[in-house]
């Protein structure tokens, strides 16, 4: 009896590590959604926070959400306050994984023609119900520059 015990034991140990394993592997890129409504200043601090971030944490899935005025570093020709143009980083960022993303509703009460958007961006139908679904659904941290 004491064997069968110990067996199952070492079973139930054994089982409980694999899956302690698996969520370790499954946990090493922390997600991130970045929220910015706020403007250029604003995109300014967020993709340097960004890129420190990835400096730090090179698997961090990072996701930038954008509504309000938060969308203006996203569009054509944007440039911040020193008159140097965001595509280029949007650009950089995208090639290490960033996601980037335009709320619609913006474009629509501000008549912004989708096409005017980055095309490293997607535009998805809501901003802010898009930071809540990364953070109830997806697990995603939330963080505001």
């Amino acid at each position: 009896m004491f064997k069968i015990l110990a067996t199952l034991k070492a079973l139930l140990f054994a089982a409980v590590m694999a899956t302690s394993v698996q969520a370790q592997a499954a946990e090493d890129a922390i997600k991130t959604v970045y929220h910015m409504s706020e403007g250029i200043p604003q995109a300014s601090r967020g993709l340097n926070n960004i890129r420190n971030h990835l400096a730090a944490d090179p698997k961090a899935k990072i996701v930038v959400v954008t509504h309000g005025l938060g969308i203006d570093f996203l569009l054509q020709g944007a440039t911040n306050q020193m008159e140097q143009p965001f595509a280029g980083a949007i650009a950089d960022l995208a090639n290490k994984g960033v996601e980037f993303r335009v709320c619609n509703n913006t474009l629509v009460s501000r008549k912004i023609d989708p096409s005017k958007v980055a095309m490293e961006a997607s535009v998805v139908p809501s901003g802010v119900a898009e930071v809540a679904r990364l953070q109830a659904r997806e697990g995603f941290v939330y963080l505001r520059p």
